[in-house]
C-alpha cells in the first residue's frame, strides 16, 4: 500500500499539477495505489476550514487520469462550497477510484482504499457518490471510522440518494417560483438527463406534482423501467440539448453546459443534481445569464446527500435531515434574488456567500 503527497518541486518536474485550471489552493491531494487490488484512487481535500472534509467516492473508468484528477479536484472543491453555503461544519474533499466499477471492485479493493482513509486520519470522510453503493461504504467502515452513509441496520444514515433528490427538488421548485411567480410544478416540461438513483427519485417527485417528465439515460433499460413505474416519456431525439422545455435537470455527470450546448438550450430553468454542471463556472456562467436562463447551482441544490451523511456524524435524525433539506428551497431564492439585485451570475452569488462563511470562521481562529 502506498501513499504519496507530492510536494510543489517534486510536481514541477514529474506535471503540472498545482497548474492545474481545477487545482484552487487544495490542501492536499493524495494519490493511493495497490498492485493486489488493483486500486488506483485519488483523494482531494480541499479545504477544512470549517471542519474535517466530507466528499463521496466516485468509481469511473476515465479515460485518462488527468481527467481523474481534474474530477477530483473540481469535485472536492465543489464540495466546500456545499458544505459551507449548507451551513455545517464540513470542509470540502473527495475521492475518485479508476476504473469500471462493474469490472474491477471488489470488497478488498474497497477495503485497500478504506484504508488509505485511514491514514489521512480523519481529514477526510468518504461516502457513497457514483459508482458505489451504500454497501461498498458498509465495508469500507470495516476498516476505518472515517466513513458516512453506511446501511441503517448498521447504525448510519442509508443511501443518501432519495435526500439528494428532495433537495434538488426544493431547488428546483424555488427557480420556478422565481421565474414564473409560482412553485407549482404542474405542466412544467422537465427533461431530466441521467436516471441514476436520484434521477429516477425526481422523476418521481415530479411527476407526482404533475409534470411532464421527458427522460434520457445512456441505458435503455433502464429509461423502459423509469417510463413505466413513473409515466415519464423517454427522449427519442439526437440532440436533447435542442429541445424546449421549461426546466432541465442534468442528473448524469458533470459539465453539460459547455460552449457546444449553451447556444443550443431552449429552456427557461437548469437544475438538476450533477456536481460542475458548468465546464467552466465564469463564461458559462455568464453566458446563461445573458441568455436570460435562470441557473440553480448545483452545489447548492444537490446538498441533501451530504446533509443526510452528515447526520451520522453529528448525531441527528430524519426529520432535522429533511428540515435542512428543504431549508434549500429559501436558501436558493435568496440566492437568485441576490444575483438579480447585484447582476452578478446565480453561481457567483452563491460562491460568494459560502466564501464569507469560510472566511469568517478563518478569521476567528
Amino acid at each position: 500500500m502506498i501513499t504519496e503527497v507530492f510536494t510543489a518541486n517534486q510536481l514541477k518536474k514529474e506535471a503540472p499539477v498545482f497548474g492545474q485550471l481545477s487545482f484552487d489552493d487544495h490542501e492536499q491531494v493524495v494519490f493511493c495505489q495497490d498492485k493486489d487490488t488493483g486500486l488506483k484512487a485519488i483523494i482531494g481535500v480541499h479545504n477544512t476550514i470549517l471542519g474535517p472534509a466530507l466528499g463521496g467516492t466516485r468509481m469511473y473508468d476515465y479515460a485518462t487520469e488527468w481527467d481523474a484528477l481534474n474530477d477530483v479536484l473540481r469535485l472536492s472543491r465543489g464540495m466546500t462550497y456545499k458544505a459551507a453555503i449548507t451551513g455545517l461544519n464540513l470542509g470540502g474533499g473527495k475521492a475518485v477510484i479508476i476504473g469500471n466499477p462493474k469490472k474491477i471492485k471488489t470488497p478488498e479493493l474497497m477495503k485497500r482504499f478504506g484504508k488509505f482513509v485511514h491514514t489521512l486520519g480523519g481529514a477526510y470522510y468518504t461516502a457513497e457518490d457514483v459508482g458505489m453503493e451504500t454497501s461498498d461504504m458498509d465495508t469500507v467502515r470495516e476498516v476505518t471510522p472515517y466513513v458516512t452513509g453506511i446501511s441503517e441496520t448498521k447504525g448510519g444514515a442509508g443511501n443518501p440518494s432519495p435526500v439528494t433528490a428532495y433537495g434538488v427538488y426544493m431547488g428546483m421548485k424555488a427557480a420556478t417560483k422565481f421565474t414564473y411567480g409560482t412553485d407549482k410544478l404542474e405542466g412544467k416540461r422537465i427533461l431530466i438527463q441521467g436516471i441514476g438513483h436520484v434521477g429516477e427519485e425526481l422523476v418521481r417527485l415530479t411527476s407526482e406534482e404533475g409534470a411532464n417528465v421527458v427522460i434520457s439515460d445512456i441505458n435503455q433499460e433502464r429509461l423502459e423501467e423509469v417510463k413505466h413505474k413513473y409515466g415519464a416519456d423517454i427522449y427519442k431525439g439526437n440532440d436533447i440539448y435542442t429541445e424546449t422545455a421549461d426546466i432541465y435537470a442534468p442528473c448524469a455527470l458533470g459539465a453539460t453546459i459547455n460552449n457546444d450546448t449553451i447556444d443550443k438550450l431552449n429552456v427557461k430553468i437548469i437544475a438538476g443534481a450533477a456536481n460542475n454542471q458548468l465546464e467552466n463556472e465564469n463564461i458559462h456562467g455568464s453566458l446563461l445569464q445573458k441568455k436570460g436562463i435562470v441557473y440553480a447551482p448545483d452545489f447548492l441544490i444537490n446538498a441533501g446527500g451530504i446533509i443526510n451523511v452528515y447526520a451520522e456524524i453529528e448525531g441527528y435524525g430524519r426529520d432535522q435531515i429533511m428540515a435542512k433539506t428543504q431549508n434549500i428551497y429559501d436558501t436558493t431564492l435568496d440566492i437568485l434574488n441576490k444575483a438579480k439585485a447585484t447582476n452578478i451570475t446565480t453561481n457567483a452569488a452563491a460562491i460568494s456567500i459560502a466564501e464569507d462563511r469560510i472566511t469568517a470562521r478563518k478569521n476567528e481562529k
